[in-house]
């Protein structure tokens, strides 16, 4: 007699709208394919170091000097010199109100950001996020039972928003506008009157700006970074960063978040946040004791994005290969650790970017990620990353456009419709 199969246990139903490709079913693919001995180069990731980046010394010497104090739990918000130290940087760039009882520490800015949004909505309140978007934004408001409104940077606008059309998106529910800058995937950086204008519309329609400026310091060719927090004066602002990106320290796990504005009209929020830090009961304790080396210590990224840096020539390499190409586009990053082509042409007929990102990972070997992953309308777009060296991205882009060659060919032997009913 057969014993009946016990049924699978559910799972939370909200989890099917979250899209997370950075780490999905192609990584999944990749995964198998190194275990039959593929060699494969992997792009999905802004991983430092896994493409031989290290930590600054100073930083790891100062976790290295001082671990003989982190066995015990620190406070929820994290460690006080560590917390002292991130205001007074912050003071610096003229963020009002930076004390050190308004910061928190995390495990990464991506657990602050799920704890952020836990703190402000309720369900069926909505937040304006940019698309593209890094998904995480998506996936954490989704999963606080919020709904994530997009409002487009479109490719042919520089990746900028629109403020106007921003504003129109805005409803009852809506509690917080989404701003990435420099943006995770497209590099654009925004530019201070765009920055004031999104500052305003958060002002007339009382919304709390979320602002993760993890590339804050990652910039290309006299881009200017423009922290909003000082823009936004006494209004609500919530700024995210932390030693991932700019300090090559992603396993670390140490965010940060500031929340800055009129003391009354945070005091709600920032209780809030306190009580979401304690349940956890804190973050990573060794990593914290980078912090102060970090902030207050020497300038180890801008020498990477400059001329003759990695960062910078890496870049280079991916922009001469784009314009070499006939089937990409690019809009120069001026930021962050990414660049977001767009296929065009007879290769972009049919095109979809999870088939192709999964044919050039097992035609050419090259693991990079769909364009729709970030929350775009459009199938015509990748991300890479800027992390390997110059002659690495290049051999990267020469099979990206042998493999797009190959799709044009086969398109342009693909006789349209229209000109078969002629013929006939």
């Amino acid at each position: 007699m057969s014993v009946p199969v016990p049924p699978s246990l559910p799972t939370r139903q909200r989890l099917s709208e979250v899209r997370y490709e950075i780490r999905g079913e192609l990584a999944r693919r990749a995964g198998e394919l190194e275990a039959q001995g593929r060699k494969l180069i992997k792009l999905n990731i802004g991983n430092p170091g896994s493409f031989g980046f290290r930590a600054p010394a100073h930083l790891q010497h100062a976790i290295a000097d001082d671990m003989d104090r982190t066995d015990p739990y620190t406070h929820q918000q994290g460690l006080p010199a560590a917390r002292e130290a991130i205001a007074a940087a912050y003071a610096r760039r003229g963020m009002p109100d930076a004390h050190a009882d308004r910061v928190f520490v995390g495990n990464g800015v991506s657990e602050l950001i799920d704890m952020a949004l836990r703190a402000l909505l309720n369900p069926g309140d909505e937040v304006l996020v940019p698309s593209p978007d890094y998904p995480l934004w998506s996936a954490a408001t989704i999963l606080n039972d919020g709904r994530p409104v997009y409002y487009r940077c479109r490719p042919e606008d520089g990746f900028a928003p629109d403020p106007n059309e921003m504003e129109t998106l805005i409803s009852s529910r809506t509690r917080a506008i989404v701003l990435i800058n420099p943006n995770n995937p497209s590099g654009a950086s925004y530019p201070r009157e765009l920055l004031e204008r999104i500052v305003a519309i958060a002002r007339k329609h009382n919304l709390l700006l979320l602002v993760d400026e993890i590339y804050d310091q990652i910039l290309y060719d006299g881009a200017v970074f423009e922290p909003v927090a000082p823009l936004a004066g006494d209004h609500p602002c919530l700024t995210f960063s932390g030693l991932s990106k700019v300090h090559r320290a992603c396993g670390w796990r140490v965010g940060w978040g500031l929340l800055s504005g009129d003391g009354a009209r945070v005091a709600e929020l920032r209780a809030a946040m306190d009580l979401l830090s304690a349940l956890r009961l804190c973050a990573n304790v060794p990593g914290q004791l980078a912090i102060d080396a970090a902030v207050n210590g020497p300038d180890t990224i801008s020498p990477l994005c400059a001329p003759g840096g990695r960062l910078y020539e890496t870049r280079k390499a991916v922009i001469a290969a784009c314009n070499a190409s006939e089937h990409l586009q690019l809009v120069a990053p001026a930021g962050a650790l990414y660049a977001f082509p767009a296929v065009i042409g007879d290769a972009a007929l049919g095109f979809d970017d999870h088939h192709f990102a999964l044919q050039l990972m097992e035609e050419e070997g090259v693991l990079v990620v769909p364009g729709s992953s970030f929350n775009v309308p459009y199938h015509n777009h990748f991300r890479v990353t800027l992390l390997p060296d110059a002659a690495t991205i290049t051999d990267v882009f020469a099979r990206i456009d042998r493999l797009l060659a190959r799709r044009a060919e086969q398109a342009g032997k693909v006789v349209p419709l229209t000109k078969r009913n002629a013929v006939a």
